[in-house]
């Protein structure tokens, strides 16, 4: 079966073809109305197909029903359907473009100005941009309107076969740690994982899901779209994530599942409690990356249940984390997710002293693999080498590194070992997160390596609250030192407190901007905390604190460390 199969099923059974499917704002759409839609599309794309060239479409959007009639249309076209970034810009908006050979091009009049500055080395022609002017007028600087093209097409099935092996989607990694990748998805990935999570989450005809996060990534088509469309249930819509709107959107749409990816549990709970949070028909929440703080408050707070998983985007593997299993965890894998040194033996359990503290990290960590095969993964479009890296040996090599205790529970430490040196003692950010993150008003929490002004490295986090929180730099040092496992060494010796963290179009946080932005205060808008000496609590880094303290790296050699 291919995803234009069940489209096809669902608009001609007689018991869901009239029942609603899409839900944007006061827009409804039936299944019927979303396969002939999809018809329109598929046969459009069609039309304008280079025989020669792959068969690629590239959709820049928000989400917005265009999406997904695209998608649609894709899937019943024999199109392959490539989710465009749509927080890229200049060079790598242009790259991934390219990269994907994509000859068709669908965006919105914002996403023509997104590539004016590279327009003159785009390399598909204006006949075959197509502009999306529903939503945002009919002023554009090139492409042409896709309304009227549309109207000139009849919302006939073109009736082409379609193998469940063949692409649906290129998807693009986060590109946290490169050059974004574009993940291969056949319709048969499409609808195992659309299948699996279904099941997870018991989904069924009368159900509801929240298409908040960006449907040009993994998470959104396979586990909010893909479980609608098997099941015959319906799905609300919102543009891009809103913490604000999230729970007037759950109860407005009747939202009973949601499935998310990054940290949006953590930022929705930085909105003020109201005694009625859990007045909502939300029933389950899916997704990955949730502590278990957040997932167990989240829980509490809108009265459903979160299932959390561990994977990736590539589908090597994946598991769901147990309410029984211990806090840090990311749960206890099945037998055959390894952790595994660069030499390919298993790296030994972690041991832990009195107070928790990992004592054996450099030979416990490691990277996680699949050791039975590759999951579902399916390839990297246009790049044999990255895929043998992660299929060597016949194992999926995640790129995720962790270890393990004793009892087989699984610990991520990052997309690589992010190790930070202070006076002589190496450590784990991860670890240091975990425990800020035991602070009742701390949601999230990035911590790294900022430079010491005479050797190694200091630690810097930083820190989203409550929007009713107060940070109080005496209460936080004493919260610090009276954790048990927090060793001296990692307490942070600068705090950014932030509304907000750069991050990714899917919600994790961008690190290596916090790390190059530092304490500079000609580039930080927050409000930075610090104490120079461990006997000191935190107070306010200002102007001539930074001033002093530039005159200290300055004396020792280092100051071009800052501009790093």
């Amino acid at each position: 079966m291919t995803v234009g199969d069940v489209i096809r099923r669902n608009a001609r059974d007689p018991e869901i073809r009239n029942r609603p499917f899409l839900l944007f704002g006061d827009l409804e759409i039936t299944h019927e109305e979303y396969y002939r839609e999809s018809c329109r599309y598929a046969r459009l794309f069609l039309s304008l197909r280079v025989p020669e060239e792959p068969f690629h479409v590239a959709v820049l959007l928000d989400n917005i029903p265009e999406f997904l009639f695209a998608l649609g249309g894709a899937a019943l076209a024999g199109a392959v359907l490539v989710g465009i970034n749509n927080t890229q810009r200049g060079e790598h908006l242009l790259r991934d473009i390219h990269h994907a050979d994509c000859q068709v091009l669908l965006l919105e009049p914002s996403g023509t100005e997104l590539l004016v500055p590279v327009r003159g080395r785009l390399r598909i022609p204006e006949e075959r941009i197509l502009v999306v002017t529903r939503w945002q007028g009919t002023s554009f600087p090139f492409g042409r309107a896709l309304e009227p093209l549309l109207e000139t097409v009849p919302p006939e099935d073109p009736g082409v076969q379609v193998d469940e092996a063949a692409p649906l989607c290129l998807v693009f990694t986060s590109g946290t740690t490169g050059a974004p990748k574009a993940v291969v998805t056949s319709h048969r990935r499409m609808i195992s994982t659309g299948e699996y999570v279904g099941n997870l989450m018991g989904v069924g005809r009368e159900d509801v899901g929240y298409l908040a996060m960006p449907l040009f990534h993994a998470n959104s088509q396979q586990c909010g779209f893909m479980p609608a469309l098997l099941r015959g249930a319906r799905v609300g819509m919102i543009r891009k994530f809103s913490k604000s709107q999230w729970l007037s959107d759950v109860r407005r749409y009747g939202v009973t599942y949601f499935n998310y990816t990054g940290k949006p549990l953590a930022y929705i709970l930085t909105t003020p409690r109201r005694p009625d949070d859990r007045e909502n028909p939300l029933r389950v929440a899916y997704g990955n990356e949730g502590s278990k703080k957040i997932t167990d408050e989240f829980a509490e707070r809108f009265g459903c249940t979160v299932l959390d998983g561990f994977g990736a985007s590539e589908g090597g593997f994946g598991f769901v984390r147990r309410p029984e299993d211990p806090p840090g965890s990311v749960g206890k894998p099945p037998p055959e997710i390894k952790v595994l040194d660069e030499t390919g033996k298993e790296c030994p359990p972690a041991r832990f002293d009195a107070e928790g503290r990992i004592l054996n990290p450099d030979e416990a960590i490691g990277e996680i693999v699949n050791t039975a095969g590759i999951g579902k993964f399916e390839g990297y479009y246009k790049n044999e080498e990255a895929t043998r890296q992660r299929t060597r040996g016949g194992m999926y090599w995640s790129g995720d590194f962790g270890y393990k205790d004793e009892r087989g529970y699984l610990y991520f430490t990052g997309r690589d070992a992010s190790w930070l040196r202070v006076d002589g003692e190496n450590f784990l950010a991860r670890p240091v997160e975990e425990i800020l993150q035991r602070h009742p008003s701390v949601y999230l929490c990035c911590v790294y390596g900022v430079p010491d002004a005479q050797a190694g490295d200091r630690v810097m986090a930083t820190l989203v609250l409550a929007d009713d929180a107060h940070f109080d730099g005496e209460e936080f040092l004493r919260f610090l030192r009276s954790q048990p496992d927090l060793s001296p060494k990692w307490i942070p010796t600068y705090l950014r407190i932030a509304r907000d963290v750069p991050r990714t179009a899917t919600n994790k946080p961008l690190v290596r901007e916090l790390r190059r932005e530092k304490f500079r205060l000609e580039v930080v808008r927050d409000p930075i905390y610090w104490h120079e000496r461990a006997d000191e609590p935190y107070r306010p880094f200002g102007p001539d604190d930074y001033e002093r303290l530039k005159a200290e790296f300055r004396k020792h050699g280092r100051e071009h460390l800052l501009d790093l």
